[in-house]
This record gives structure tokens, C-alpha cells and sequence, in this order.
């Protein structure tokens, strides 16, 4: 129930980018009347699971690992709204890793391929038993 983005539409993996869409509507979560739309602050969730798609292509279609958000750098929104019954589509292409963090550069497009948001965002790809360790507590 905590998937927000509605399908993968192109990945590859030698260009270590991926690209997906989210469809807005009623049903939406985080979906707010008063605005007829999610918050653009939702964008950065939208962003780090495309992240998460990513990393089950670079995978090799398996389940990924764990990875903590660090941080954002650079968050810019050109929208207060992801308005109801438009497409936005994402893109999240890795810029460095050296296999425990990794940096993406990420940007939402509008149906007009305006780009609405756009952020750097950090992940921390910890150990198995390290990432579990942090999960239970």
C-alpha cells in the first residue's frame, strides 16, 4: 500500500538510469481535496522510489537491499501541486556510488516534459546485518 508510483516505463542499466510514472487522482496517498492534487513535497517520495526501482534492475530483477535516504541536496519544485488526473513522470539516474553510498540525480517532468522538481539525493547501502540491526531497533 506504500508504493506511490504506478509503473516503470524504461530502464537501462549501462546508462544507470531509470524512468517511471505516477498517475494523480482521488485514490492517490497523500492525495489532499483542498489542493485537487498531492503536495509537491510528495515528489521526493516519488524520487527515492524510482530510486528503489533502479535498484531492482541494477539487481538483476531481484528483491534490492536495504538503503537509507541520507540526505537531499537541492530540492527545487516549480509546482505546489501534482494536480489531479495529470501524469508525472520520473527519472533517477546514478552519478557515483563506491558501493555503499550512492548519488542520484532526479527529476519529475510534467505531460509537457517541463521539469517540475529536481533533486540530488544520497543513499546509504548499509551491510545485511547492519541494515537489520538498524530496522529492529
Amino acid at each position: 500500500p506504500l508504493v506511490l508510483i504506478d509503473d516503470v516505463i524504461d530502464y537501462d542499466t549501462e546508462k544507470n538510469i531509470v524512468k517511471t510514472v505516477v498517475n494523480i487522482n482521488e485514490n492517490c496517498m497523500f492525495f489532499d481535496k483542498e489542493l485537487n492534487g498531492v503536495s509537491s513535497m510528495v515528489g521526493l517520495e516519488y524520487m527515492a522510489q524510482t530510486i528503489g526501482a533502479y535498484s531492482y534492475f541494477k539487481n538483476n530483477m531481484t528483491p534490492p537491499k536495504i538503503g537509507f535516504l541520507l540526505g537531499t541536496r537541492l530540492f527545487n519544485t516549480n509546482i505546489k501541486t501534482f494536480e489531479n488526473g495529470k501524469q508525472y513522470f520520473m527519472s533517477a539516474k546514478e552519478i557515483f556510488t563506491d558501493n555503499r553510498i550512492v548519488s542520484f540525480e532526479c527529476f519529475i517532468y510534467n505531460e509537457e516534459n517541463e521539469v517540475c522538481a529536481n533533486a540530488n539525493i544520497n543513499v546509504y547501502i548499509p551491510e545485511e546485518d547492519e541494515a537489520m540491526g538498524a530496522l529492529n531497533g
